[in-house]
């Protein structure tokens, strides 16, 4: 039995003290399915979230069969599922592969088979069988209401909570999927709550909870809600509703609500022996299940596939192309001497060349280091932050924050490396920078992209929305080029502020540090920037990596459900 005793949620509003929900008293049974309804606004979906766990309740007390959530802590991940209004699931993946997905995060089975046949009986129960092999992007608002109920049936929950599931949906698809949630609480152990702004279908329903302005106004059996309200139809509730104060509907259901529950005897069909909650998967197995998620989604997205693509040829390609456009060649320095005044004059041409091959060489390098700062806020600015929804939800079902950030630093790892081997090896091949060793070279450009894509992962775990985290991420690569000073030289106490926190600097001091002896003797000549040596930058940037990935982590770890 589900039991709340006297719950209260309020909210700070300036100064005030702003109760959602106040009051609140109703006991319900297992094997039981119950609508909440009542004016947009009353509380409906802030009840449910506190019944979730999602929100902590101000004061008062939740109990399931006599345990105090309030106290003992909420409900183990797999004895629990919540359905969101609309569908959460990846519109690339089939329904079948979500279905799959959900299992290998949330359900530990025995074996493959044992496997197979849970993901068999969750789309059997859900009317899902036909739709197995279709894309989610292709279903309709109906079968995607049905995923969503199928995606929590993988740990068999005892509580089963669902948010506006049929809001949107015409007539036909609403009364199936409300027949649907009836059918999934025909169990003994469970019970099925859904709240609904609909009056539609209340036949269907066990019990009727009727909020106003956070307040119960009415428990009882869906039969005697027209009797209780003194009205001819249900749809007459709400305009009803709105002829008195919540408080004083509230008031008078109080008398009412021991007989009601004395009266009504709420009894469901007996139902067979139903199987232990799933024993959620340890930390590895979510993590393997997550990274592989993860590349079917990519390889599946032909539009990432060739954004991917055009930046890893097209970049390179840039940095020769102006490599082209500048001084003659970057293989060799002159090394003329004077001996009369028309050498003298040669030398000073030479130097002019040496000065000017050295600012072409400095800026190649900074070219390829602000592309790949680019290439590192594409490869992360919406990767938590575009499916924060799904996140969320998955970690309430028990996925491990850090098994799912573990998987996107794998997966972001393998697309830095690729990006910034093949800048390095291009480039080198076309432009030949000098430098006294490619590997230093190449780790240098790989710690600049992943400091970017760790510092833009951090920002889309802290973002409110995919398209917030991308703009600040754009705002942060457009700072790095006049902020690293080697171009236009700042100020020397500007420098100092700035400098520690550009990683483009960084990389590009210690690629310059590693030129050949007498290409860093002429930068030097036409760089006012301070040169950092070569074993500060690595460690600079990978102080970058290491606090890109903590705020990553308390991003990932910090609730974020939309309202």
């Amino acid at each position: 039995m589900l039991e709340l005793k006297n719950i209260r949620f309020a909210i700070e509003k300036g100064k005030e003290e702003v109760a959602l929900l106040d009051e609140i008293d109703l006991r319900v049974p297992t094997g039981h399915f119950m609508a909440i309804v009542g004016p947009s606004g009353c509380g409906k979906s802030t009840l449910l979230k506190l019944i979730a766990g999602i929100n902590q309740e101000t004061s008062g007390s939740i109990f399931w069969n006599d345990r105090n959530l309030s106290e003992e802590g909420d409900l183990e991940a797999p004895e629990i599922g919540y359905v969101q209004q609309f569908s959460i699931a990846y519109e690339a993946l089939t329904v079948e592969e979500n279905i799959e997905a959900a299992v290998r995060l949330r359900a530990r089975t025995e074996s493959r088979a044992a496997f197979r046949n849970l993901v068999d009986a969750v789309l059997s129960s859900t009317g899902l069988e036909a739709l197995r092999d279709r894309p989610v992007k292709v279903l309709s608002g109906g079968q995607r209401r049905r995923l969503s109920l199928a995606l929590e049936l993988v740990t068999d929950p005892v509580l089963l909570l669902c948010d506006e599931v049929t809001s949107g949906l015409d007539p036909k698809s609403e009364q199936e999927i409300v027949e649907l949630m009836h059918r999934l609480s025909r169990n003994e152990h469970r019970l099925v709550v859904n709240v609904t702004h609909s009056l539609a279908s209340l036949e269907l329903y066990d019990s009727v909870l009727v909020l106003d302005a956070g307040r119960v106004v009415y428990h009882g059996p869906p039969r005697a809600l027209e009797h209780y309200f003194s009205v001819e139809k249900a749809e007459d509730v709400y305009p009803r509703l709105a002829g008195r104060k919540a408080g004083e509907w509230a008031s008078s259901w109080s008398k009412h609500r021991e007989a009601y529950y004395e009266s009504f005897a709420w009894k469901a069909p007996a139902a067979p022996d139903v199987s232990v909650s799933a024993e959620t998967p340890g930390a590895l197995a979510q993590f393997l299940a997550l990274f592989l998620r993860r590349w079917t989604i990519f390889f599946r997205d032909r539009g990432q596939i060739s954004l991917q693509l055009a930046i890893l040829v097209a970049f390179p390609i840039l940095v020769a192309i102006f490599e082209l456009g500048g001084v003659e060649q970057t293989k060799r320095l002159s090394d003329s001497l004077p001996a009369s005044v028309e050498e003298y004059h040669a030398e000073r041409e030479s130097v002019t060349f040496n000065l000017n091959l050295a600012g072409l060489v400095s800026g190649l390098a900074m070219f390829q280091v602000i592309l790949l700062t680019l290439m590192g806020s594409n490869n992360s600015a919406r990767e938590i932050a575009g499916e924060r929804h799904i996140f969320e939800k998955e970690k309430l079902g028990g996925v491990r924050p850090s098994a799912y950030l573990a998987s996107k630093i794998a997966y972001l790892s393998v697309l830095v490396t690729l990006q910034s081997f093949w800048m390095t090896v291009f480039v080198q091949a076309i432009c030949a920078i000098p430098s006294q060793s490619m590997l230093p070279h190449f780790l240098l450009l790989l710690l600049v992209n992943g400091a970017m894509t760790a510092v833009c992962l951090g920002i889309s775990s802290l973002a409110r929305s995919a398209d917030q985290a991308s703009l600040l991420s754009i705002y942060l690569v457009g700072f790095q080029l006049p902020l690293s000073g080697a171009v236009l030289a700042l100020p020397e106490w500007a420098g100092w502020l700035t400098r520690p926190f550009i990683s483009a600097y960084w990389s590009w001091a210690g690629i310059v540090d590693g030129m050949e002896r007498d290409y860093l003797r002429y930068i030097r000549d036409v760089t006012d920037t301070w040169l950092a040596p070569m074993w500060l930058c690595f460690l600079v940037l990978v102080v970058h990596v290491c606090g890109g990935l903590f705020v990553a982590y308390v991003g990932s770890r910090r609730p974020k459900w939309e309202n």
